[in-house]
């Protein structure tokens, strides 16, 4: 049975390639987010993944806005996509996965090596761009992912690119489900686990449910710091999840 899902999500890899190669170069930017949505919905479903957009009242998403999470697993990217398609930063790591390392990077992901400053500078002057653009730009904050029950300290050098493009910061939060409420113990993708451990533990899983919660969207305008809204917005999330508050936010020499 397992062999059988990860045939047809290995398929569904090679549908959305050939969408991005065949499809991406002849359509605009409305049309490829229509795509992406889509690809990202039925890879959930392939994967055995329901997802809940738990709705705060009197939360209304920010149109434009520089969207933070936090992060468990690979399958947050589609999790978000499949309500809000945006381009990602992500670990350039992502780029050597099989299959979808090339599929992130032709979706528009945004690569950023580890620890380096200079990478850093240059990807922010990017997502401004993007930001002042009109695109939806995301990334996770903590820099790497962290187990349920813990959200690790955030690296608020990118926030400052909100700040510059003057828009407003789209905190969501997000967790993993089973049945009965409690924490999915086949979400975490942590340690040394490899991108095709992770993906065989989900599929050999059952009952994984996604809840995305959107969250007041924090204003930058007379913004003090971008440590204060990288503090705001883990606090925003945390507070969402019911964790144990963890005081600080990670340095800004780069990501993890």
């Amino acid at each position: 049975m397992t062999a059988y899902r990860l045939a047809r999500v290995v398929l569904h890899l090679f549908v959305g390639l050939g969408i991005c190669a065949l499809v991406f170069p002849w359509t605009d930017q409305a049309g490829r987010q229509a795509h992406i949505r889509r690809w990202s919905i039925q890879l959930l479903k392939l994967c055995g993944v329901r997802v809940e957009l738990v709705e705060t009242e009197g939360v209304q998403i920010a149109p434009r806005a520089l969207t933070v999470a936090n992060h468990i697993s690979w399958l947050d990217i589609f999790v978000i996509n499949s309500l809000n398609p945006c381009r990602f930063v992500a670990k350039s790591d992502i780029r050597d996965w099989p299959l979808i390392g090339w599929l992130c990077e032709k979706v528009g992901t945004i690569f950023i090596s580890r620890g380096k400053l200079r990478d850093v500078r240059k990807i922010y002057q990017g997502l401004v761009t993007s930001l002042h653009a009109g695109e939806h730009v995301a990334f996770f904050p903590e820099g790497t992912t962290a187990a349920q029950g813990t959200i690790l300290p955030f690296h608020a050098n990118l926030f400052e690119a909100a700040i510059e493009a003057q828009v407003p910061i789209q905190p969501y939060a997000l967790r993993y489900v089973d049945d009965e409420g409690k924490f999915h113990p086949a979400a975490d993708f942590v340690g040394a686990m490899t991108f095709v451990q992770s993906m065989l533990m989900i599929l050999k899983s059952s009952g994984m449910q996604a809840q995305l919660m959107p969250l007041p969207p924090i204003d930058t305008e007379g913004a003090p710091h971008r440590r204060d809204l990288a503090e705001a917005a883990r606090k925003s999330i945390t507070e969402a999840l019911g964790y144990e508050e963890y005081q600080g936010i990670a340095s800004e020499s780069g990501t993890r």
